[in-house]
């Protein structure tokens, strides 16, 4: 069984996941880009159709008006717009995969909690950032191992690869990042940093994980749990490089007295494939990466429960 899909919002993450689905969505068939602009005024909704893919031009209007095409909508827009969109994606009975910052459906990760999410029955779930989907997985891989008492990620990104969407949800990118960093990564407490580095060239998409761990924890094992998850969202985000295992902060660059407790820095790098977005914009390759590899799993769900209402029997 294949879930059929329409994307809103034929921008350039909106593009890129249509040339990914395209490309290796085996179980997601997409049907359907919308936008709010003609055609030859959208070079999304050009390249949608070059690519035999339908589209619409109403925006949400449009959505109604095939709904009976698709069962899951890959919503690519912005959070406003979002928050608009989901009320009539549940009345419409449409599953949304939100790649906004809106968090109106819980916070999703392929890798460490995606299962649960689509089990407990969620049907709008939200791809966090792109510095979540990078840094979440890292700080749930120490956790699992030993409680992370705080955590703190430093999203360093190509100016080019922030488009006016990004620019203007900073504050709402630190916030959902910091809050994923907890809620699906387990921290008990977490932060949020995002950097907009303007190098010629574009820097590739590079992160820093500090995380506040027990004296005692088995570092080995923690290098292990997170070599392990590291090969898990390769699966999905084939550019996912760690480049600096689990290492102990040196005690003498701390500024406050940590008693008992250890930071570990962790650092990896997330390079784009390259099917639309230039490579180094990782930071927009992971998200829709993270969003195809959502949608497979809600994909697989269905095939083992039919739970999807309106999925498709192709």
């Amino acid at each position: 069984m294949s879930l059929d899909a329409a994307i809103v919002g034929p921008g350039n993450i909106g593009t890129d996941l249509m040339y990914k689905i395209l490309d290796r969505g085996e179980e997601i068939d997409l049907q359907r880009m919308i936008g709010i602009f003609p055609v030859e005024e959208s070079e999304g909704l050009q390249a949608a159709v070059d690519e035999g893919v339908g589209v619409g031009t109403d925006g949400i209007d449009s959505v109604k008006e095939y709904a009976d095409e698709f069962d899951v909508v890959f919503e690519a827009t912005s959070a406003g717009i979002h928050e608009q969109h989901a009320p009539v994606y549940e009345e419409l009975g449409l599953f949304a995969v939100d790649l906004t910052p809106a968090a109106i459906g819980p916070y999703t990760v392929p890798v460490v909690n995606v299962d649960d999410v689509v089990a407990s029955g969620h049907e709008n779930i939200n791809i966090v950032t792109c510095g979540g989907q990078a840094t979440i997985p890292l700080v749930h891989a120490v956790d699992r191992v030993s409680d992370v008492e705080y955590a703190e990620m430093l999203s360093h990104i190509a100016s080019k690869s922030a488009g006016p969407g990004t620019r203007q949800n900073i504050d709402k990118f630190t916030q959902t990042t910091a809050a994923g960093l907890e809620e699906v990564g387990g921290a008990d407490e977490g932060k949020a940093i995002i950097t907009l580095n303007p190098a010629e060239p574009p820097i590739m998409m590079r992160n820093t994980v500090y995380t506040m761990v027990h004296e005692d924890t088995d570092v080995d094992e923690v290098k292990d749990s997170v070599s392990r998850i590291e090969s898990a969202v390769r699966e999905y985000v084939p550019g996912y490089d760690v480049t600096l295992e689990p290492t102990v902060k040196d005690q003498d660059d701390v500024a406050f007295d940590l008693e008992d407790k250890i930071i570990l820095t962790t650092m990896l790098e997330v390079e784009g494939e390259g099917q639309h977005l230039p490579p180094y914009a990782g930071n927009l390759d992971i998200m829709t990466s993270a969003a195809l590899g959502a949608a497979e799993r809600v994909a697989q769900h269905a095939v083992d429960a039919d739970a999807i209402g309106g999925v498709s029997d192709d």
